[in-house]
């Protein structure tokens, strides 16, 4: 994770941090993979805690997205083995750019949450969407509660962030 009060920004094609200093490298590749577009990034901050991410470099222009650790605002949602770490991007149209499963200690988990198609079932999913397992997200035989704790703790944390972050179609908040 990027040192408190250091932007992250894409520099010559390469992130780097407005005071020189190397982030780290893997949080920039997940952020970016998050949002392609992005330029720039700010570091974890606010309530809740999320990253920014801009259209223009240094933490300028206007912001495409935010990116949340699932276990920064559900911590104590639970799989069946402990908390599943995501990161989790949610577009300023309520809408998830898309999710990467980073921890977990699920014993299920290499046929449940780690598959690429458990993520891709959840890019472009609006906030309003029920996120209800066995619906509108595939339910996986024996890893149900590895499968509804993430599901829950994408959906709790992405409607966390829309109501402090967002404004809500109309524009009243």
């Amino acid at each position: 994770m990027p040192r408190s009060g250091i932007a992250i920004v894409l520099v010559a094609g390469a992130l780097t941090t407005v005071s020189g200093q190397t982030p780290d490298s893997k949080l920039q590749s997940q952020l970016k993979q998050l949002f392609p577009a992005a330029a720039s990034f700010s570091p974890r901050d606010g309530e809740p805690p999320h990253f920014k991410a801009y259209s223009g470099a240094n933490s300028q222009g206007p912001v495409v997205g935010y990116a949340f650790w699932t276990t920064d605002l559900q911590p104590l949602e639970r799989g069946y083995d402990g908390p599943i770490k995501m990161l989790v991007g949610l577009g300023p149209d309520a809408k998830i750019t898309g999710l990467i499963v980073v921890e977990h200690k699920e014993p299920f988990g290499d046929f449940s949450i780690e598959p690429p198609a458990f993520a891709a079932q959840f890019v472009r999913k609006d906030i309003r969407d029920p996120f209800k397992v066995g619906g509108d997200i595939d339910a996986v035989t024996r890893a149900t509660i590895t499968v509804t704790s993430a599901a829950r703790a994408v959906r709790n944390g992405a409607r966390r962030i829309a109501r402090a972050l967002l404004t809500p179609p109309g524009g009243q908040q």
